[in-house]
């Protein structure tokens, strides 16, 4: 089954209590198991959810040195040794997948009704929501492109406007006359000399640095030797890495990302190419992946690539079924609450009348989450851009003010020459 696909696997030795042995294999994390298989027997020597588990610890013991210990309920523990790149990196995300609790139920019980939940309405009404926002929001770009082309035909209009000061001034002041300024020129048109575009940039990028989604994960750049505990940041204009105690390791321009590969559900790699030295890259594995992924796709569309490995966790739902040991999720889904063949007029409890009617599931909730994501993303940027474009019309206002003056000044000093 695909659900037994590793997320990440490691080699090392797992130690049988019974037979007093250590025994080599691979330590695997899957989406609801830790599993440990040995190289020798092909089998499985432990395998137990991960919502049993109630310690991790890195240990030394009289066995072997440098050893991961697992306790699972029931006061069982378990001991890995020579693990591979070494016990920190498995350690790190072990902890992780352990503490965001990875599981959560999301598949739909068999046999659901074809009238529309409550969920799906929510879904259907916020996908409307985010159809009219990305209208307004290529709107916004159209309105963008237009000043652009005006601050592009302003700055024409000051290099054209200093050209012909230039030629003014020798008019003024030819080379055949012996006294210096002309009685004419006055001081202030030789001060009147001020950038045409210093405004332009500034108070910019005032929005770009909002935050749309922050999610913990295991950061690495380079290879697995050093997974450490982190988080990603995903801001209007760039990706951040930062550290566990929030110090920034780097910081991608949104026009820098060169490629993201996605390698599974949980697991991103973004890379920053140079010409001459080596590429940026860092990794990224986290229990909330799809939640940076849902606006990942949005901001960096042409950049985003899935990999094959990709596709055999596309096969089932992201998410696993529930903790409970020994029983089936969907089973566990079909039992419902059992009402009454017969009930009174008047005499419905509200509880059974919310029974009666379809709630929001696990699934629906997931999605939900997805979409108000991407419409916080679409929002954090139609500011942005509205932010952008009231700083292009102070700077359109006050350089159209300065041309204004200048050709009043051009014309005076035209009319005074002839």
């Amino acid at each position: 089954m695909s659900r037994d696909i590793p997320i990440h696997s490691w080699p090392g030795s797992y130690y049988i209590n019974s037979e007093k042995r250590w025994e080599n294999g691979t330590l695997s994390l899957t989406r609801t198991m830790v599993r440990f298989v040995s190289n020798q027997s092909k089998e499985s020597l432990v395998s137990f959810r991960l919502s049993r588990i109630m310690e991790l610890k890195m240990e030394s013991s009289s066995f072997i040195f440098s050893t991961l210990t697992v306790l699972e309920e029931g006061n069982v523990k378990h001991w890995f040794g020579s693990l591979k790149p070494n016990r920190v990196v498995v350690y790190n995300v072990l902890e992780h997948f352990w503490r965001e609790r990875l599981l959560s139920p999301s598949s739909e019980a068999p046999g659901a009704e074809s009238q529309p939940s409550k969920g799906r309405k929510l879904i259907n009404l916020v996908a409307g929501d985010q159809r009219r926002l990305e209208d307004t929001g290529r709107v916004l770009g159209h309105q963008g492109e237009q000043f652009d082309n005006m601050m592009q035909g302003l700055e024409k209009m000051n290099s054209d406007l200093g050209m012909a000061d230039k030629l003014l001034s020798e008019l003024e002041c030819p080379s055949w006359w012996p006294f210096g300024k002309l009685p004419w020129q006055t001081p202030q048109e030789d001060a009147a000399r001020a950038p045409g575009a210093t405004a332009a940039s500034a108070g910019r990028g005032s929005g770009r640095n909002k935050v749309i989604t922050s999610i913990p994960a295991v950061v690495s750049r380079g290879g697995d030797s050093d997974l450490k505990p982190g988080c990603l940041l995903v801001l209007v204009s760039s990706l951040e890495v930062q550290d566990i105690n929030c110090r920034l390791l780097h910081r991608f321009e949104r026009n820098e990302i060169d490629e993201i590969r996605v390698h599974s559900p949980y697991e991103i790699t973004i890379r920053q190419r140079f010409i001459g030295k080596p590429d940026i890259c860092y990794r990224f594995l986290s229990a909330k992946m799809s939640e940076a992924m849902s606006v990942l796709e949005m901001q960096y569309k042409k950049k985003v690539e899935f990999t094959s490995e990709y596709t055999a966790f596309k096969a089932t739902p992201v998410s696993s079924p529930c903790d409970t040991e020994g029983t089936n999720w969907n089973e566990g889904k079909e039992k419902k609450p059992e009402l009454p063949l017969e009930v009174p007029a008047g005499e419905l409890s509200q509880l059974q009348v919310h029974v009666l009617q379809p709630s929001v599931s696990q699934a629906e909730a997931q999605e939900l989450k997805q979409m108000l994501m991407q419409l916080k993303n679409l929002a954090l940027e139609a500011e942005t851009e509205l932010e952008r474009q009231d700083e292009v019309l102070d700077v359109l206002t006050s350089s159209t003010d300065r041309a204004t003056m200048h050709i009043e000044k051009h014309t005076c000093r035209m009319k005074r020459l002839l």
